[in-house]
């Protein structure tokens, strides 16, 4: 691991950062191999039945990304000229390059997120388009769970439960980005399966929270994986011997799923250090699971130039945008590191701007 000051770089941009288990980098390279094209390998067919299996669907492909998934969902739920609708600030429509419009030929309609990550269902049922030769044709709706950008929450299930019923009784599909889904099952003590169980298809990350260092898998019925698995051949998505990541997915689902309350619980211990840091605004009921979102308050600090000063202590953080940073848990990152982290921000707000803020990605 790289060192600032002779300490460990503590990265939490993101929980895709973390690096694979010992038991992952094992079984990679002992995994059994063939052919996934022909649908020969036993490690991708094995993480596959998992998949489906832990998610409550008939069948499972593995992809390369949670883009890829959501992308190849869209596309095999969707033809040329049909609409989606989306949150506003659902993953999707923000950081997916526009992927169902530049490949798809599928008209986004986007809705404006409610705070915890919900659509209005009135706003829904508003846009739910009707039979008229001038409108697109409204097929799909998408959801986003856990919600990144609304502060990592999980959907409530009740309301889950409305939209599924809303788009069935209109003859439309849900997909659930559930790139965090394994998130969302531990913070309310539930089975992924009993979030998705409604859901016509849904994506998620092995890499994302999980450690695996690649992948994603997609489920939902088998004749609805046998669509996906013809979109996924189209935009290139088609693998070879893909059981040397996949051998990494299985342990992600294994081993790795239990553990996210710990970093629950440390996302949770550094919104409370934060809250009582001069210079930052957050309220720690508002963190529920593993992404922590706070204010940068400080006069002489924005969170950009916050961010390079960190970086020179040898911390990463996203900033978002003018007033707002964001913090990822994940099992790279323990208690003390939490607390080391505290500790560099407040010395960082005491100091005044440092670093080149240049070298700072802005996320959002």
């Amino acid at each position: 691991m790289a060192e600032v000051n002779g300490q460990p770089v503590i990265d939490m941009r993101s929980d895709t950062v973390t690096m694979p288990t010992a038991a992952m980098r094992e079984a990679m390279a002992n995994a059994a191999l063939g052919d996934d094209v022909y649908g020969e390998d036993p490690t991708v067919n094995r993480l596959e039945e998992m998949a489906a299996q832990i998610l409550g669907k008939e069948a499972a492909v593995f992809v390369s990304s949670g883009t890829m998934g959501n992308l190849i969902s869209v596309l095999a739920h969707c033809g040329r000229g049909d609409e989606l609708i989306v949150g506003s600030m659902n993953h999707i429509f923000l950081y997916e390059q526009g992927g169902s419009a530049a490949l798809g030929g599928i008209h986004p309609h986007a809705l404006p997120s409610q705070l915890d990550g919900t659509l209005d269902l009135a706003d829904i049922e508003s846009a739910i388009r009707g039979d008229d030769e001038h409108f697109p044709v409204t097929r799909l709706i998408c959801v986003e769970n856990t919600h990144n950008r609304c502060n990592g929450r999980p959907l409530p299930v009740a309301w889950l439960d409305e939209v599924y019923e809303l788009a069935h009784s209109r003859g439309m599909a849900v997909h659930m980005d559930g790139a965090r889904l394994w998130n969302a099952a531990v913070a309310l003590n539930l089975a992924p399966a009993d979030l998705a169980a409604k859901a016509d298809s849904v994506s998620c990350c092995l890499s994302k929270g999980l450690a695996s260092p690649v992948g994603s898998v997609v489920a939902g019925s088998a004749e609805f994986i046998q669509r996906a698995r013809r979109m996924r051949k189209v935009v290139g998505g088609g693998m070879r011997q893909a059981g040397i990541i996949a051998a990494a997915g299985v342990v992600s689902l294994s081993e790795m799923v239990e553990r996210l309350a710990d970093d629950h619980a440390n996302a949770q211990r550094l919104a409370r250090g934060l809250q009582a840091t001069d210079g930052i605004g957050i309220e720690p009921a508002d963190v529920v699971t593993n992404i922590v979102y706070f204010k940068v308050t400080a006069s002489d600090m924005n969170p950009v130039q916050l961010a390079a000063s960190l970086q020179e202590r040898g911390i990463l953080m996203n900033p978002i945008n003018q007033t707002t940073m964001r913090a990822v848990l994940h099992c790279d990152v323990d208690a003390g590191d939490v607390e080391r982290v505290v500790s560099e921000i407040g010395a960082a707000l005491e100091a005044g701007p440092a670093g080149d803020p240049a070298a700072v990605k802005v996320y959002g």
